[in-house]
């Protein structure tokens, strides 16, 4: 456990119930949506406090053991999508709300163990090398999963378990009869999360839709099966010891096997949303996470999570980013954001019964929504042909088969894709190196030319190698390097003989967190390839204009000197 300081505790407080209250209704989707498998009339009320306890016990412990300093965790859309596959799996099979319960509880056990394991080995470090076709074939994928599921509680009905079957049945679905109040409900709900930022961002918008949908659904005489119904109140009992479960007469074998596998993909998928979560409150806090300790901690929050009855989860980014906004700095934070969560599981069950099944389903539409990547869809015709073949493979992979075999797949064809470009890139005569320098020290040879009088307020950033999915942190971190107050940054690219996509977008947030402080960029050299790249996705002219790009750099300098400054 790092030390915790306490010298930010008004902003870790706030940010904590900020945090909290914008957690409370996706621990309540989320949970329902790990058990919209299960054909048994509990199963809401019991998926509701599987995604409360989830978010409470993971909150808290990967809070104080972990090593991001503001980081958020609970429930999130990706491993509800697992979660949800080996709950459904396990109901049809043993249709014992008992099993189903175990298996969940010991699929959390077995991730958490596996990622104590992978902190302990520092596996952490690797997560760096996922290229970014891959994550972005992935997470929209599991978008689109959300979504799809998430269409029939909209409109009142109940989901099937396979996607293919969410997407051939819904027509028939959709004549046998839906509920238009359903419909309303949801279709608001996924208006005011879109509409109200634009009124005030200070009150999260998704707990404004939860409240006011709910107050117009009392109104409406729904029927009780499109609610969440009553959810036990009290403190959670481990998995062994909590009412209504039998350990007699259960199939441990089968219970066993379907909880491994699911735990271990649980663990994967768990460490890289997490570590890339941590990424994204590092860029802005401008602090460090120790990727290591915080899959250590994510691993104990995930077994005390899954001890007690709630399912797996992970560093969720937009709670990390409300708790940093709202003035969260420390571990303090999350630990806050848990214990609110924990008095609404103590105290305020009894109201929640009363939410729609059709709002919950509308607020994970929008997170659906959010997790699937746009931007990577769009420039599918201008990135290189194999890492469009790459996140197209990836996504329908993740769609219609699993998300294992996807990451595993896209990670096969990404690396092997890699080596052919980077074998065509020696023979065609281009520099190569096996490991990125990035050299801030010595001058090159040909920068003596620029006047003296201007060397206080430049900064020359010189980058030696390719810019790929493999170096992209090393990157982040060297132009995370460039000072506040220079006035001109020269990126020398003459010795970058290649680019991907990683390394474009990484480039692109680099010049735009450069240009943001009024800092002029200017880039030299620029070999083919990248320079192909930079103009196929127009951050040359767009974002740097052209006569800010330089052919040598004695031509870089004679513009220097005619600038006045």
């Amino acid at each position: 456990m790092a030390f915790i300081s306490t010298k930010n505790l008004k902003g870790d407080i706030f940010g904590g119930i900020t945090a909290g209250i914008v957690a409370l209704p996706l621990a309540l989707a989320f949970g329902i949506q790990a058990f919209g498998g299960v054909d048994d009339p509990a199963a809401s009320s019991m998926g509701a406090i599987a995604g409360l306890v989830g978010a409470t016990l993971l909150g808290f412990f990967a809070s104080l053991f972990g090593g991001t300093h503001s980081q958020i965790s609970g429930p999130t859309g990706p491993m509800t999508v697992i979660t949800a596959a080996l709950i459904s799996g396990v109901w049809a099979s043993q249709q014992s709300m008992s099993a189903v319960l175990i298996s969940m509880s010991l699929a959390g056990l077995f991730c958490g163990l596996f990622q104590i394991v992978f902190g302990i080995i520092k596996l952490g470090k690797y997560v760096r090398y996922i290229p970014y076709p891959v994550l972005s074939g992935f997470m929209s994928g599991i978008g689109v999963i959300i979504i799809l599921q998430q269409i029939y509680p909209l409109i009142g009905l109940k989901s099937p378990v396979l996607v293919v079957d969410m997407i051939t049945q819904l027509p028939e679905r959709i004549t046998s009869g839906i509920s238009l109040t359903a419909l309303f409900l949801g279709l608001g709900t996924i208006a005011i999360i879109y509409i109200f930022p634009l009124i005030t961002k200070k009150i999260p918008s998704t707990l404004v839709a939860l409240v006011v949908m709910t107050v117009i659904a009392l109104f409406c005489n729904m029927e009780e099966k499109l609610l969440i119904g009553s959810i036990p109140s009290g403190f959670p009992m481990p998995f062994f010891a909590k009412e209504g479960i039998s350990l007699s007469g259960l199939n441990w074998g089968e219970i066993l096997k379907a909880s491994v596998i699911p735990g271990l993909t649980l663990a994967g998928l768990g460490s890289i949303d997490t570590l890339l979560t941590s990424v994204v409150a590092d860029n802005i806090t401008k602090t460090q996470h120790n990727s290591n300790r915080e899959l250590i901690g994510q691993g104990i929050g995930n077994m005390i999570s899954g001890l007690f009855c709630g399912i797996a989860g992970a560093g969720a980014t937009m709670r990390t980013v409300v708790n940093v906004k709202s003035g969260g700095r420390s571990q303090i934070s999350g630990m806050v954001h848990s214990l609110f969560l924990l008095a609404v599981l103590l105290g305020l069950g009894s109201l929640v019964k009363y939410v729609p099944l059709s709002v919950l389903a509308g607020i994970l539409i929008t997170v659906g929504w959010g997790i699937i990547d746009f931007k990577g869809f769009r420039d599918l015709l201008k990135i290189p042909r194999a890492d469009a073949v790459v996140l197209i493979i990836v996504f329908l992979l993740t769609v219609f088969v699993d998300l294992l075999t996807a990451v595993g797949i896209g990670m096969v064809i990404a690396c092997v894709l890699f080596m052919k470009r980077a074998s065509d890139l020696v023979e065609g005569g281009y520099s190569s190196s096996e490991m990125t320098n990035f050299d801030k020290e010595s001058p090159w040879s040909d920068e003596g030319g620029i006047p003296k009088e201007m060397l206080h307020k430049i900064y020359i950033q010189r980058l030696n190698g390719p810019i790929f999915f493999g170096t992209i942190t090393k990157f982040q971190h060297v132009m995370n390097d460039v000072p506040e107050d220079a006035k001109i940054v020269i990126i020398r690219m003459r010795l970058v003989s290649f680019m991907d996509q990683s390394g474009l977008y990484a480039m692109e947030t680099a010049i735009k967190d450069i240009q943001a402080r009024g800092t002029m960029v200017l880039m030299t050299i620029i070999q083919p390839q990248p320079m192909y790249m930079l103009k196929t996705m127009n951050l040359i002219p767009d974002l740097v204009p052209e006569e800010h790009t330089f052919k040598t750099f004695e031509d870089c300098t004679e513009f220097l000197k005619g600038l006045e400054m």
